[in-house]
């Protein structure tokens, strides 16, 4: 079976590609289009490839009892928690407004689906791909819903089981071949002995038909790029301009510098990660005669002598001479012409072997 493949815009995202770096703005823009604006401008000069919000029709996805909930803390926007999600919740106008400043920009721009309404508007949008939450790992009649857009998947595995996971494999792929799972843990943030990124190659080998990702809810930046190193081709990090404001995910969001560190090092490690093969570089050839040993003769000798251990040293620049590991060929050997000291010793200077030598 090839390597598996995705493509969003104009972006191939595969086993062979650069990392896809999504910035999950999700709700960090606290219900203005305005710093989303500002949050899509600062992504772009970060160098990420995407940008992400959050979608839900909300009457439509909580139950009343949910929906009308008391919410009364220092995160919320409203009195019950339907109140709080509606005013965090865009619209028509503005994501047709962000739409288009991300294609300015040169960004992909997409949301994650929590419902199926929310599903038929960001198609109705003409977004390149759906991310689907790991609180719908198990929304079969959701993932078969969007798989029929026939547009890239990227599906977060969070609290899931391997079972699970197989399940919405199994769901997607007949209808749709351009899947990513998400390794994921589906905590806020996520403490580093949660986040298992061996998950990342075992999917490799149980999935061979998804691209494999991260989906980034720890602190820092260091624990995507082990999940690169491992396999993972998608990287999803929250996105903030400041930490400190009001909302839940800011924590543990990226600021700007955090994001463009995260970028560098993303496109470094796959430089980094070269061809597997085990070969000189040019770049070494310096610094590697400057430390190499070669054989030389410890002391003046005469030719006809015979070499014995004591007759040899072993002393840099590795700029001709014969390499270290030949000295058990040379002892015994006898020289056809005197060798000063520290002259090196080659093939040249010595007789051949004799037999049994």
């Amino acid at each position: 079976m090839a390597p598996a493949t995705i493509q969003i815009g104009n972006r191939g995202i595969g086993a062979d590609s650069p990392c896809f770096v999504i910035a999950e703005i999700g709700h960090n823009h606290q219900g203005s289009l305005e710093r989303a604006k500002e949050m899509l401008v600062a992504a772009h000069e970060c160098g990420v490839d995407a940008v992400k919000l959050q979608k839900r029709n909300n009457r439509r996805l909580y139950t009343r009892a949910m929906y009308n909930k008391p919410y009364e803390n220092e995160n919320s926007y409203g009195a019950t928690y339907g109140e709080h999600r509606e005013y965090l919740e865009f619209g028509q106008a503005e994501y047709e407004a962000l739409a288009e400043l991300a294609h300015q920009l040169g960004l992909e721009f997409f949301a994650t689906a929590f419902d199926f309404e929310s599903a038929d508007f960001l198609q109705a949008l003409g977004v390149p791909a759906f991310k689907i939450a790991s609180g719908d790992l198990n929304n079969v009649p959701l993932l078969r819903h969007v798989a029929g857009f026939q547009k890239p998947m990227i599906v977060s595995t969070g609290g899931g089981t391997l079972a699970d996971v197989r399940r919405a494999y199994e769901a997607i792929l007949p209808i749709n071949a351009q899947l990513c799972l998400l390794q994921c843990t589906a905590a806020y943030p996520a403490a580093m002995e949660d986040l298992n990124l061996r998950v990342i190659p075992a999917f490799e080998r149980e999935f061979p038909a998804a691209v494999i990702g991260f989906s980034s809810h720890d602190n820092g930046i260091a624990m995507p790029l082990i999940a690169y190193a491992l396999g993972a081709r998608v990287i999803e990090k929250h996105f903030t301009l400041d930490r400190a404001w009001k909302g839940t995910d800011q924590a543990f969001s990226l600021e700007r510098p955090g994001m463009q560190r995260l970028v560098r090092d993303l496109h470094n490690a796959r430089r980094a990660m070269g061809d597997g093969l085990k070969l000189p570089h040019p770049t070494e050839i310096g610094p590697l005669q400057k430390m190499g040993k070669k054989l030389v003769a410890a002391r003046d000798l005469p030719a006809q002598h015979r070499l014995v251990r004591s007759d040899i040293a072993i002393k840099s620049p590795a700029d001709g001479g014969l390499p270290p590991y030949e000295l058990d060929h040379v002892i015994g050997r006898i020289l056809t012409k005197p060798v000063a000291e520290d002259d090196n010793l080659g093939w040249e200077a010595l007789a051949p072997a004799e037999p049994g030598q």
